[in-house]
């Protein structure tokens, strides 16, 4: 595929011609990923992948290949694990997961192995907001590190924790939610370093806005500054991912939204007299005080994917520019985007993951690549898949791509078995509109080479995108799962050809 082994040095040479290619998938012990994280031991690459009921440990490798280490269960087997959060704190690496519907912060040890060891919970007072657990984020402070939480519905606040040495949380200070400060449904949280200072900025999804704080070095922080939403030259109805950069000598903070109106919930959404004036994502700028101000947005389009936004990673930084990954629920799709020194916002590509993106989204690098790693919000898909990000291979312009499947089925499987799961196949054409073409035969080989595959499928897409939205589709995983104990062995391969 033409990938692309790329130094900061060339980066942005290549930038605008940059895309996804998939490098594995692995199945989750939980019924969907809510929340992915990444963290780095002894050289060695580990991803934390968070549903509901327990987290799962994975190793990752140069090549972008997963390996599952172990899963660990969440209190009163609860979850989901939807803020998490790996650091160093004086040595020691720990894990911190917001532990949503169990209304707490577990705390776990990182080993050497990647594996877990839970060290300490606390659970949600009168006095704390953690309750419906959200978002996590560690600030690191000259002599201390603290960990800030935030939640959602019933309970919204801030709350502020020192990391005790031994992984105990220590509580410094809570700010309820209030008409003034965007604390309702903190799902984003993000700090900078400014002369010395530190802010945290946190998105309010409730509130319809994003509130900057400066935190001191005792742990205490107070509000700074907060901006609503409008309907002209921002887009913060239902304020999601937040995440910041520095190029340059500018401080941005990136702020994207699921709106409002994508939620069918009754009651769910406080504010019901919202306007939707469509799906974007707005970039605002610091100065030294730690004050917000609206910078520019990028606005979905036909050529963008951008409704429905739950995560947003920086991929890369460098002195010019930063590459940024959009993950969509409702779009179920990877953006890929372009930030410029000026704090201009450009689509680069996307992929149609074929499977919608709640938080579960981590960028990391590996070497001298760079990987994404995405889980799917959607019940029972049970997956988290790996990317890997390169040169779009411009040889395949004009093409199609040929997927070819063969079965060999066990000895013992029953005619009546084999076609149903045949049946099952041949009809993925009427379910699935992203596969332009599907035939299928029965080998009649007369030498003897077809090594017992006597299935044959053939699929044809027209690019990578409906190829990803066929293997991660639902009616292609349940057709898959009654193959599998039929099967002896499968054969895939793909390729590009002329149509």
């Amino acid at each position: 595929m033409g990938l692309l082994l790329f130094s900061n040095l060339c980066f942005s040479q290549v930038s605008d011609n940059l895309t996804l290619y998939r490098t594995d998938f692995k199945n989750v012990s939980g019924d969907n990923t809510v929340s992915i994280t990444s963290y780095t031991k002894n050289g060695k690459h580990y991803v934390y992948a968070g549903g509901a009921g327990d987290i799962d440990v994975f190793s990752i490798n140069a090549q972008g290949k997963l390996g599952h280490i172990e899963k660990q269960e969440q209190y009163k087997k609860k979850g989901p694990a939807r803020g998490m959060v790996a650091d160093n704190i004086n040595g020691t690496d720990y894990l911190f997961v917001a532990n949503k519907y169990g209304d707490a912060i577990e705390v776990y040890k990182i080993m050497d192995d990647g594996a877990l060891e839970q060290v300490f919970m606390i659970h949600d007072t009168e006095e704390i907001y953690i309750g419906i657990g959200i978002t996590l984020q560690v600030v690191h402070m000259n002599n201390a590190s603290y960990l800030f939480a935030g939640g959602l519905e019933e309970k919204p606040g801030l709350s502020c924790f020192k990391i005790e040495d031994d992984g105990k949380l220590t509580h410094v200070q809570s700010m309820k939610d209030d008409d003034k400060v965007h604390t309702d449904g903190i799902i984003g949280m993000f700090v900078h370093k400014i002369d010395g200072k530190t802010f945290l900025f946190t998105g309010g999804f409730q509130d319809n806005g994003i509130s900057s704080f400066r935190v001191y070095e005792n742990g205490k922080f107070k509000n700074i500054n907060n901006i609503d939403d409008n309907d002209t030259d921002r887009f913060l109805t239902g304020a999601y991912p937040v995440t910041g950069v520095k190029l340059g000598d500018n401080h941005y903070v990136i702020v994207g939204h699921r709106h409002h109106k994508y939620y069918a919930r009754g009651g769910f959404i406080k504010k019901t007299d919202f306007v939707y004036h469509g799906d974007a994502v707005s970039v605002f700028k610091v100065n030294k005080k730690g004050e917000l101000t609206p910078h520019s947005v990028l606005k979905d389009n036909e050529n963008t994917k951008l409704q429905g936004q739950t995560r947003i990673e920086i991929v890369s930084v460098n002195d010019k520019e930063a590459i940024l990954a959009v993950g969509t629920r409702d779009d179920a799709s990877i953006q890929l985007c372009k930030l410029n020194e000026q704090g201009i916002l450009s689509p680069i590509n996307y992929l149609e993951t074929g499977f919608p993106i709640y938080y579960g989204l981590k960028s990391l690098k590996i070497n001298d690549d760079y990987f994404l790693v995405a889980g799917s919000i959607e019940w029972g898909f049970r997956k988290i898949v790996a990317y890997k990000l390169g040169r779009k291979d411009s040889s395949t312009s004009g093409k199609v791509l040929r997927h070819v499947v063969s079965f060999k089925f066990k000895k013992d499987a029953s005619q009546e078995k084999i076609d149903e799961v045949i049946a099952s196949f041949e009809n993925l054409k009427n379910e699935i509109p992203a596969i332009k073409e599907l035939e299928w035969g029965l080998n009649n080989s007369t030498e003897g080479l077809s090594n017992g595959f006597n299935y044959c499928f053939t699929l044809t897409f027209n690019d990578e995108n409906a190829r990803e939205i066929y293997v991660f589709h639902k009616t292609h995983l349940i057709a898959q799962k009654k193959a599998n104990p039929l099967l002896d062995a499968i054969f895939v391969i793909d390729y590009w050809t002329s149509n």
